[in-house]
């Protein structure tokens, strides 16, 4: 089973609202953010959890299903055990491991560059 680099507190943390600001310039688009990416650990340790279990049950026999089990038990308790998607999606956030772009800001910008470099061009 995979282990995560770094140990992430299962437990929840009062943070500083302040800081999930930083990157964004909008607390909102920060959440939303942290949800996409919540969203895609939690579908990829889905895949992951889906894997090991069809591995379990490709070869069933009578005898062995009751060990089977027990090792499908355990892989599961180790899933539940981890911590959950939203919670590894904020430390990346706050350890500047997530990268972030808005299409419509960068061409906000870019539309305002161009009017200012025409601005220049017809005063000239």
């Amino acid at each position: 089973m995979e282990e995560k680099k770094k140990k992430i507190s299962n437990t929840a943390i009062t943070r500083n609202t302040a800081l999930f600001s930083q990157q964004t310039d909008n607390i909102y688009e920060t959440v939303a953010m942290l949800t996409k990416r919540a969203n895609q650990i939690a579908a990829d340790e889905k895949r992951e959890l889906r894997k090991k279990i069809d591995e379990f049950s490709a070869h069933t026999d009578g005898l062995d299903d009751y060990y089977e089990n027990r090792e499908q038990v355990e892989v599961v308790r180790h899933y539940e055990k981890m911590p959950k998607p939203t919670l590894e999606a904020t430390e990346e956030y706050l350890d500047h491991e997530l990268y972030y772009r808005n299409p419509s800001k960068e061409d906000l910008q870019s539309r305002m560059i161009e009017q200012e470099i025409d601005e220049t061009i017809a005063q000239k």
